[in-house]
């Protein structure tokens, strides 16, 4: 096992996070801690669905370390935000399309990123305010996506939307998804959106199952301000990062924009590992290349 080198004292107080459903992901966490002890760096261990206890612990560190599957590093993302704080994810989870190494490889690839041999990713957030009326009921930040969607009834909503204040179009739809780059390979995948690389600062909107209205994704710039309206005779949902929802009213309406924070990631990979990333993940396997 390596030993850290080069850049003495770059990370000198490391939160280590782990999911709190997923057993194998603290008994690692727990094993970084004592290594990291062991070269007197200050951890602090932490669940990540802790979130009155982690921003308070994020705040007193130089870096993050997430153990986990997406959901772990999006709810760090907003966390560590604030405080500029970079995050080192661990993939014990599906997909990974966040995370850096392997739970194998931590002993490894540790070392050189307290070593400095590492490159910062910075990927736009969106921030999100809920309004009835006058009155805002709840503000959100978002490194995915932000989304306003029927109930549970199968009944579509219409959704009028405004751009930098102007009208846009009304969706008559299962819902709209208001999307960061890195979001598009998310939800807006799923309902055929386009691919953004995590490196632009883009805004993307893309309506769910549209019904004779318009049916093609929409990308803004980085300094457009989104703004949707909600018209339901039933119940429509404001979901963050598929992690927070709010009950939405008839007239209620929500202003999407970027948001002044931005997430931090270590890298260790080069600059292209995102479309090599991207295609592990959606290539079918069982296709070989004869040529």
């Amino acid at each position: 096992m390596g030993q850290p080198s080069g850049k003495p004292g770059l990370f000198n107080h490391i939160a280590v996070l782990y999911h709190p459903k997923i057993r194998a992901t603290q008994l690692v966490a727990d094993e970084i801690c004592s290594w990291l002890n062991r070269h007197e760096i200050t951890t602090y261990l932490e669940h990540t669905w802790e979130e009155s206890q982690v921003p308070e612990i994020l705040a007193q560190s130089d870096l993050a370390i997430v153990l986990g599957g997406d959901g772990s590093m999006l709810r760090t993302a907003r966390m560590a935000a604030p405080f500029r704080v970079p995050i080192l994810g661990i993939n014990m989870g599906r997909l990974g399309f966040l995370s850096e190494i392997l739970p194998t490889d931590w002993p490894d690839k540790l070392p050189l990123v307290l070593a400095g041999s590492f490159w910062l990713e910075e990927r736009m957030m969106l921030k999100a305010k809920a309004w009835r009326g006058d009155n805002l009921q709840h503000e959100y930040l978002a490194l995915n996506d932000v989304v306003i969607s029927r109930g549970t009834l199968a009944r579509m909503v219409q959704l009028h939307t405004e751009v930098d204040g102007d009208k846009l179009t009304t969706y008559v739809a299962d819902g709209l998804i208001v999307s960061t780059p890195t979001g598009s390979t998310a939800y807006a995948l799923a309902v055929g959106g386009p691919i953004l690389p995590p490196d632009l600062r883009n805004i993307l909107v893309i309506p769910i199952a549209p019904h004779l209205t318009l049916d093609r994704a929409i990308v803004l710039s980085e300094g457009a301000i989104v703004t949707v309206h909600v018209n339901t005779d039933h119940q429509a949902i404001l979901t963050v990062d598929g992690q927070f929802a709010f009950e939405m009213e008839d007239g209620d309406h929500v202003d999407v924009h970027t948001s002044e924070y931005t997430s931090r990631f270590i890298r260790l990979r080069g600059n292209t590992y995102f479309y090599h990333h991207l295609l592990d993940r959606l290539e079918p396997k069982h296709l070989i290349n004869e040529d």
